[in-house]
């Protein structure tokens, strides 16, 4: 299903041109969003969306839950995450799996700015770490204009995904991975000369020797299982305040099931866990009736969402589930 999924064309005739919009989030970073705002959009819920490791603001997924949301009225900014989407040349920096910085940038001037009184926070795969991460971090002073967040496929045991990562049989999206982060490296080379050696790229094989390499050392880390402990939402989940959906599925391919029955997830009363039998990674695909396009992900994150937006701030606590479903 991951693969199915991720090859298959879609189209969204309805949903509108967005806006392209620029978000100075730290001093020599700046990050690129594709916006779709109704009108008088303080008057509207407004979804963030975070994609996935080397995935752009034009992934399907972050197309399909736009048209989900646009529908049911929210504003939707699908924001690139810092060097993605062709966007080398803005940050002089790397990103990395745990950077919230730049969400709650972003998140901070919505309120601030653009006045807009009720976000939802929806986050894929890398994007899922980091929304879960960003909700630990907030612990009870997230601000109170959020009001969910919504993880599908989180790696939020960073250490557990590479390893599953590691396995025989997930060479291909090993590979995949690898592809992609050398073929940044090499554009973020060329936007900034003399700053990213890249001579030692090509032996490269896996993303944990890419993150030794690359992403541990350039944001102070001590190596890639430094990188990966820090940067897991798992070490601030207990703090969650803010409710909390997490979609996942048993059959993922290198995202394990195991950290999301752990006590500090399960013992959350902000946490919803669903773990279905499949899906894949960031798949879930049902079958098409009535209108209905067979994302299950992306209409329960909309769902979800739609629902908590509306609660007043006093009043978002939920109680904790996990579900199993087939």
């Amino acid at each position: 299903m991951t693969l199915y999924v991720w090859g298959r064309p879609r189209h969204f005739p309805t949903l509108p041109t967005p806006t392209v919009r620029y978000f100075d989030v730290a001093a020599g970073a700046r990050v690129l969003a594709h916006c779709h705002w109704q009108p008088s959009p303080r008057h509207h819920p407004t979804l963030l969306v975070l994609h996935g490791l080397e995935g752009s603001s034009s992934a399907h997924y972050m197309l399909g839950i736009a048209d989900k949301a646009w529908k049911r009225g929210f504003n939707v900014v699908r924001l690139n995450q810092r060097n993605c989407g062709g966007t080398e040349h803005l940050s002089e920096g790397l990103y990395h799996s745990g950077l919230t910085h730049d969400p709650a940038a972003v998140l901070h001037e919505l309120i601030e700015i653009d006045g807009i009184q009720s976000i939802g926070l929806v986050g894929y795969s890398l994007g899922g770490n980091v929304s879960l991460k960003l909700a630990g971090e907030y612990g009870d002073r997230a601000p109170e204009q959020l009001r969910s967040v919504v993880a599908v496929s989180p790696t939020m045991d960073l250490t557990a995904c590479v390893e599953a990562l590691e396995q025989p049989g997930n060479w291909i999206y090993q590979w995949n991975f690898v592809r992609n982060l050398k073929r940044r490296m090499r554009r973020k080379a060329r936007a900034w000369p003399g700053k990213y050696s890249i001579d030692r790229l090509t032996s490269i094989r896996t993303v944990r020797q890419f993150d030794e390499r690359f992403t541990a050392p350039h944001h102070g880390f001590r190596d890639a299982t430094d990188y990966y402990y820090r940067a897991s939402a798992a070490r601030v989940i207990a703090n969650v305040k803010v409710p909390t959906l997490i979609l996942t599925a048993e059959d993922d391919p290198f995202v394990p099931t195991a950290p999301f029955a752990e006590p500090v997830v399960t013992g959350n009363p902000a946490i919803t866990v669903v773990i279905t039998a499949h899906g894949g990674h960031c798949g879930f695909f049902a079958a098409e009736r009535d209108g209905y396009d067979g994302y299950w992900a992306e209409q329960m994150a909309v769902e979800w969402s739609e629902r908590e937006v509306r609660l007043k701030p006093d009043t978002t606590t939920r109680k904790s589930a996990k579900k199993e479903v087939s």
